[in-house]
Order: C-alpha cells, then sequence, then structure tokens
C-alpha cells in the first residue's frame, strides 16, 4: 500500500495538530481508511494515492487558513470539505464522509478548492492516470485548460514530474496588434495572460515567481519548443487549434520520458487567416486511436461560465451550421 510522509514548513506543528489532536483527528474523520501517523513536523500516510493527496491538499489548505489567523479550529476542517458543515445525529457514526472531496484537483490560493465539476472535466481527471497524452477539445468556458493546469500543478506538487511547461502559439484572436513594445517575455505575455491567470489562482504569487525563476514552471510560444526534449515534464499545449499540422508534429515529438502532455483547443474558434491551416482536427485523426492517447470533446453542457456563454456558443453554433 503506498506510503508518503509530509513535512511541516514554516508552521508550528501545534498550529495544525490542534491542543491534544483535535484538528487533526477532527481531519483524519475524512479519511477514515488511511492511515494518519503525525510526529513533530512529519505526517506519515499509508494508504491510496488518492486518499494521500486529498489528505495533504487539506493540510496545505489549512497551513493557508492559517496565514490569515490565530488559531486554526474544526470548523476551518469542515470549511475545506463543505461549505455549510452538516451537523450529525447521534445515530450516526463519527467518521464525516463528502463527496466533494472525490473530485477535488488541487488546493489553490485561500484554500480554494478546484474540483472537476463537469462530465468531461471528471473524464479528464480520470485518463489523467492511463493516458500519457490527451487532446481535450471543446468551446470557450469548459474548463480544458483550468482543469489541465490544476493536474500540472498537482503531479508538481507531489513530484510526479519536475518541470511544469505551459505552451501557445503566439497568434492574434482575429486583430492585427503590430509591434508590441519591450523585450521578448514583454512582448508574449499578452498572448500567455490566460495561463497566468489559472496558474495565479493555484499558487500563491510569491511561490509562482520564485518556481518561475528557478524554470520549475516555464510559460513559452510554441516556437520555443523545437528541438527540445521534455523528459520528467507535465506539459500543456493550449490553443492548439492555431498550430499547424507540422507545428503539431513539432510539439508532440518533443515527448521524453515519464512525460505527460495535454492538448486543449476549440475548432470553433480557429484564428488562422486560412482555417485550412489548422493541424489539430488531421492530427487526431492520424492519432486518436492510438493505445495511450485519449480524446475528450468537451459540449455546452462543460461550460461553466456565466450562464449566458452557453446560449451564445450555441447560437453561433447553429448559424455557422446553417450557413
Amino acid at each position: 500500500m503506498p506510503e508518503k510522509k509530509i513535512q511541516l514548513q514554516n508552521i508550528d506543528p501545534i498550529d495544525i495538530y490542534g491542543i491534544n489532536d483535535k484538528i487533526i483527528n477532527h481531519l483524519c474523520a475524512y479519511f477514515p481508511s488511511l492511515k494518519v501517523t503525525p510526529r513533530d513536523t512529519t505526517i506519515k500516510l499509508k494508504g491510496t494515492y488518492k486518499d494521500i493527496n486529498t489528505f495533504e491538499n487539506a493540510i496545505n489548505a489549512l497551513a493557508k487558513i492559517k496565514l490569515n489567523k490565530r488559531h486554526l479550529n474544526t470548523d476551518d476542517v469542515d470549511s475545506i470539505f463543505q461549505p455549510t458543515p452538516v451537523a450529525k445525529k447521534k445515530s450516526e457514526p463519527e467518521v464525516i464522509t463528502n463527496a466533494a472531496t472525490k473530485d477535488m484537483i488541487v488546493v489553490g490560493n485561500n484554500g480554494k478548492m478546484v474540483c472537476a465539476r463537469t462530465k468531461h472535466q471528471k473524464k479528464l481527471v480520470k485518463d489523467f492516470d492511463t493516458h500519457d497524452l490527451i487532446f481535450a477539445l471543446g468551446p470557450a468556458g469548459t474548463g480544458k485548460t483550468y482543469t489541465a493546469i490544476a493536474l500540472a500543478v498537482r503531479a508538481l506538487q507531489n513530484k510526479q514530474v519536475r518541470r511544469l511547461i505551459l505552451t501557445r502559439p503566439a497568434v492574434e484572436a482575429g486583430e492585427r496588434l503590430g509591434f508590441l513594445p519591450g523585450d521578448v517575455k514583454e512582448k508574449l505575455d499578452p498572448y500567455l495572460q490566460p495561463l497566468y491567470d489559472a496558474l495565479g489562482d493555484m499558487i500563491a504569487p510569491q511561490r509562482l515567481k520564485t518556481l518561475m525563476e528557478e524554470g520549475t514552471i516555464q510559460i513559452a510560444p510554441l516556437a520555443y519548443m523545437r528541438g527540445r526534449t521534455l523528459e520528467s515534464a507535465f506539459v500543456i499545449l493550449d490553443e492548439a487549434q492555431n498550430t499547424s499540422l507540422g507545428q503539431l508534429k513539432m510539439f508532440l515529438t518533443r515527448m521524453g520520458n515519464n512525460s505527460k502532455f495535454i492538448v486543449t483547443g476549440d475548432m470553433t474558434q480557429i484564428d488562422l487567416p486560412n482555417k485550412e491551416d489548422s493541424g489539430l482536427a488531421k492530427g487526431i485523426k492520424m492519432l486518436g486511436k492510438i493505445r495511450g492517447i485519449a480524446v475528450i470533446n468537451f459540449d455546452t453542457e462543460d461550460i461553466v461560465r456565466h450562464p449566458l456563454v452557453s446560449k451564445i456558443v450555441s447560437a453561433f453554433g447553429k448559424e455557422e451550421a446553417e450557413s
């Protein structure tokens, strides 16, 4: 059975354990099948990978909550798993169960739980365990990229990979911006801002800055991928509908040992001057049936933005189909 040791850093163990281990015991009640042994600054875990990962995320969430208050209590534990704790009947067992933890991917800033919320988001999380290359396709607002980045952050935190690399083609969305001021990074940041936004939800700003300065997290345009071999890395290609078949081949052949690749795209939002130049659909047609490669097709039911977004996407889709 898998085992893991968690080291408490920059926090007094008593803040996490509580007086007479009250807080840690309350947390353990959420994990009836997980063996938890706290000793000084080390917590030893023995159980399933899923329970271990969820428990570690909960500890990280409690540490972040502690930054904003003097003392933790059992209500803080409950707040991680359920917005409104439900009172137990006397006849019920002491173990608290909660479906929310089942779909949790990672704990983001301020203890926010990042979860797989829709059918295809959950499929993406599930397929991640059994496939090294996943194509996630679908309309805007379905959480394709956000879910992929959450999986990448979790893999980095759990030391499943050594690097996280996010890339996308530098293609303008239907307008010509001309020459942008600044150095290479400043010129490219506007194209890559959606990736920064997602990372900023899941990693504290100073920590994110440090990881990027160290090269542990890299955000770069697709053109910078040529010639590289990406080993022990989690790599995400976003907006892949704006790549040519040659660019897609170049990217996919960067895959090294112990790496995970996720490619996201929306075939209804091709920004290339000639839409026929997009190589995403052609690439999937060639590769989709290869063992180890998964293709997930998100749809309007997966849209998690404003309710109007789903109706907007459907309206545009209907108009394009008719024309």
